[in-house]
Parts: C-alpha cells; structure tokens; sequence
C-alpha cells in the first residue's frame, strides 16, 4: 500500500515529462525537415535537380523499408532493453518465407502475408527458445550480446542451408517502371513506397491508440510502474516479438521487392541502417524509428551523387557515430533525469 503514493508521484512525472516531450518533438521536427530541405537545395544547386529529385524518390523508397525494420528493432530494444543483433536475418527470412510460399503455389500477394506471418511466428519462437530462457537465467550483457549474434547465423545459414546462396528474385517483374516527367520510378518501387508508408501510418496509429499499442509504450517507459499497473508483462513481451517479426518481415519483403535480387547475406547489410535509424529517432521510440528510417534512406541514395553506391551504408554508419557522439539520445528521445 505504501507505494501507491510513489507509483502516483512517478506516474505524474511521466505525464509532465510526456507533455514536454510533445511540446518539443514538433520544434525538432521543423528543423530536422528544415535542414533536409536545405540539403536537397544545395545537391540541386551543385549536381542539378533531376539527379537530385530522382535520389530523393529513391531514398523514400529505401527509406520506407528501413523505417519499417527499424520500428521492430526499436521496440525490442525500448521494452526489452535487448540489442538484438539478428534482427536483419528476420528480414531475410521475410523475403525466403515469399518465395517457399510461392513455390508451394500460393499467388504472391498471399505468399508475401504468409512471409509474414511466418516471419512473426519464427520471432516468437526465438523468444520462447532462446530470450525467455536467458531472462530467466538472469544472462548478462556479454551472453545477450554473443546469443544475439549466433542466432542471426543460425537463420542465415539455416536459409543457405534450405534456399542455397545464390542471388534470388521474388518473380516479380522488376523492368515496369513509372515516368514522372524526367523522373522514373520501378512499378515494384513504388508498390513498395506506398506499402511501406501505409504500413508506418498504421503502426504509428496502432501504438498510440491500441490497448496493446499503449501497453508498449507504457512498459517501455517504466517497466516497474507497469507491472504495478496489472499489465501482463510477459503478454506485452510475446506482442512485442510478434509486432517486431511481422514488421521485419514486411521489410525484407518491401526490401526484396525494391531492389529486385537479393542473397541471404542482405540482412547483414541493412542491419547498420537499421541501427542508426533507430538511434537517430531515439532508442525505443516507435515514431522516431520511423523518421530515422526515412533520414538514413534520403542521406544514402543522395551520397551516390557524390561517391560510388558501395558506400552507402558507411554513410548510415557515419550518421550513427555523429549522433551517439553530439545526441545520444536521439532526435525524439528524452534525456535521462539528472543528465
């Protein structure tokens, strides 16, 4: 009984804390789209606007998928304070679930939400298998991190295992393209773009007005005032795997579909990107993984005017050091108390 008044005092700080953080995420988010606006004048200015526009319908796309796997990857961090380094290899298992389910005979619009699906049931199965054990074991820091790592193998290999290593397709046909005046968008691009940015509406829409949605949120927030609450811990935590394996899936699938070819090495790659969209929107913030996610997409397709493909994601890299080193919390993150 006596920490009601403290779980009241606590709760209370929370909302002042919310509200302020509300107050200032919009001033934050002015600038951010301020100072992109001022990075596409100046590459229209020095590499022309038709190069310029057309890296920017590309980072949109890429964007769309990165903020999607970010989103997954943010949650599992914010409510399970897991760094879960074989998240990129959900992604893969996304787009090789499309293709058994393809090959099984179902039309890809049913196969790729059977990919899924799939995808979300394998990543409460890791759960079940491997994190709750872990938990429960009390593992430290070093076994999550060497944990999270072997698995991501595991699923790679298990996919080269099943699938082989060669470059696949979905089947799709990847040539359709779209003019916009001088500007050419891939058919599958802009399926992909419009998915995905459905997609991240929905999950935006899902978390702040479900009961699930804000028992994340609140769980994320103050474990400890949660579980006082009457939240069913354990609940939210399988939520939490399946919301993140459904996402990554629908990622590697948007993925895949964009780019058109793809191997079982792909999650490795994105998985930089994915990290740094989820620190530059804030570590557990579902909302800011998404504005990171387009952040990183717009700043890796507008670096190939000025440097060769192959280094975009040292890019993505580059934008994950300069935040941890000027704004570790992130963009839309909140300051620890007493920092």
């Amino acid at each position: 009984m006596s920490a009601t008044p403290t779980v009241r005092a606590s709760a209370a700080e929370d909302d002042a804390s919310a509200v302020r953080s509300r107050l200032a995420s919009p001033s934050r988010l002015t600038v951010l789209v301020a100072v992109m606006a001022v990075v596409f004048c100046l590459l229209a200015a020095l590499f022309g606007l038709v190069p310029t526009a057309q890296a920017t319908i590309n980072g949109f796309v890429a964007g769309s998928y990165t903020g999607l796997g970010a989103i997954g990857l943010t949650l599992v961090l914010g409510i399970l304070k897991l760094v879960n380094f074989a998240h990129g290899d959900l992604l893969v298992a996304g787009a090789y679930f499309t293709i058994l389910f393809a090959w099984l005979g179902l039309p890809l619009p049913f196969a790729m939400l059977g990919a899924m699906v799939a995808t979300a049931a394998l990543a409460l199965v890791t759960e079940k298998i491997v994190w709750q054990p872990l938990r429960q074991a009390k593992a430290g820091t070093l076994q999550l991190f060497l944990s999270a790592i072997g698995l991501g193998l595991v699923i790679r290999f298990s996919v080269q295992f099943f699938a082989g290593s060669q470059v696949r397709t979905l089947g799709a046909n990847v040539v359709d393209s779209i003019a916009l005046g001088p500007l050419r968008l891939g058919t599958l691009q802009a399926v992909a773009l419009l998915v995905g940015l459905a997609a991240m509406l929905l999950v935006g829409l899902a978390l702040r007005f479900t009961g699930i949605g804000k028992e994340m949120r609140a769980f994320a927030d103050n474990r400890a005032l949660a579980e006082v609450s009457g939240i069913d811990t354990q609940h939210v935590i399988n939520m939490t795997w399946i919301v993140s394996g459904f996402l990554a899936g629908l990622a590697g699938i948007l993925y895949a579909t964009a780019i058109g070819s793809f191997n079982p090495n792909f999650g490795l790659t994105l998985l930089l990107s994915l990290f740094a969209a989820t620190v530059l929107g804030g570590i557990g913030n579902a909302y800011g993984a998404l504005v990171g996610g387009l952040v990183i997409g717009l700043s890796q397709e507008w670096s190939t005017l000025m440097f060769n493909a192959r280094w975009k994601p040292a890019v993505g890299f580059a934008l994950l050091i300069l935040m941890l080193l000027f704004m570790p919390q992130g963009i839309f993150g909140r300051k620890k108390r007493g920092s």
